[in-house]
């Protein structure tokens, strides 16, 4: 599924209209960016938006083979809540 049919989706399930729906689902990819970068959020039963420090380490350049220095970064994390895996794994979803 593409972002176009998610949001057609949510248009349908809630009754509002495509344009209502975007700004639905934009509003909530924002503000779920925002909060990650305060410290996170989680959404009870489905799971939590987090960031994760990945420190420096030693790597190799596939190309080359010559070892590198990766520098340290900050990666975002999402956990998935106990309802959502046991959803998924129950196979409702499909």
């Amino acid at each position: 599924m593409n972002k176009k049919e998610l949001i057609s989706l949510i248009a349908d399930k809630s009754q509002l209209t495509i344009t209502q729906a975007e700004a639905a689902l934009s509003a909530t990819f924002s503000t779920i960016q925002t909060a990650m970068q305060e410290g996170g959020v989680a959404i009870g039963g489905f799971g939590s938006f987090s960031t994760k420090i990945r420190e420096e380490r030693k790597g190799r350049n596939p190309a080359t083979g010559k070892e590198m220095l990766i520098p340290k970064t900050t990666i975002p994390v999402f956990k998935a809540g106990a309802q959502l895996k046991e959803f998924v794994k129950s196979g409702k979803g499909e």
